[in-house]
């Protein structure tokens, strides 16, 4: 009977299939042939999978290149095989979990993703310089909310519209991320990069536009990884 459990990838996590692979010809033109470890996919990871001390283990891990690190899931089986089934039956449910637990933003209606998504996702993704300086701004901002004008000169932009092409971009590649690879019934649907990553306040002051306001779980993971 296959046998999983999960936990989310820490900085501390460790590879523990490293070095599973077969060793180099010694001078002495003996062999020593150490376990195989087979290299696979699932949805947005990486899955390895071998023997490990005696029993068939699969585990997940972010994909290169990605400068996270650490083990997402894992799970045993009976066969190797069996093992790579229960792992990704594990990541699956997990999928499934984060869509269902994710908050309703009522202005607009758009599903957030958790903080820990939110951290997966910020440690895999390629942001830009710009991008990342707007996103500390704007999570530094609170609830308060930044104008385009501010968000601009954060990111080093010229323009207003060039900086919100660019922070949409980063909210497309976050969506994107989170999305691929989900159950169908986890995925969301039609998500603009805008709105993934928060909406925009009513305008005050006679101003034309309201500022913009990250999602307070993407502000918590932004001051978490940036």
């Amino acid at each position: 009977m296959a046998h999983s459990n999960s936990a989310y990838g820490s900085e501390t996590g460790h590879d523990l299939f490293k070095g599973m692979a077969k060793k180099k010809k010694a001078k002495d033109s003996k062999k020593e042939v150490r376990p195989q470890v087979q290299v696979g996919e699932h949805g947005r990871y990486q899955i390895k999978s071998g023997l490990l001390a005696g029993q068939f283990v699969a585990r997940a891990f972010p994909k290169t290149p990605s400068k996270a690190r650490g083990l997402i899931a894992e799970a045993t089986g009976a066969t190797e095989e069996a093992a790579i089934t229960a792992l990704h039956e594990v990541i699956d449910a997990r999928e499934t979990r984060r869509a269902e637990e994710r908050r309703t933003e009522t202005r607009t209606g758009q599903a957030v993703p958790s903080v820990e998504e939110f951290v997966e996702a910020i440690g895999q993704v390629a942001l830009s310089v710009p991008q990342r300086a707007m996103f500390t701004a704007l999570s530094l901002a609170e609830a308060e909310g930044m104008s385009e004008a501010r968000m601009a000169h954060a990111g080093g932009y010229k323009s207003h519209a060039s900086a919100k092409r660019s922070f949409a971009s980063a909210g497309q590649l976050i969506a994107t991320y989170m999305t691929s690879g989900a159950p169908s019934s986890g995925a969301v649907q039609g998500a603009d990069g805008l709105s993934y990553l928060g909406f925009q306040g009513d305008p005050e002051d006679g101003k034309d536009t309201g500022n913009w306001i990250l999602h307070a779980e993407l502000r918590e993971a932004v001051r978490a990884v940036l």
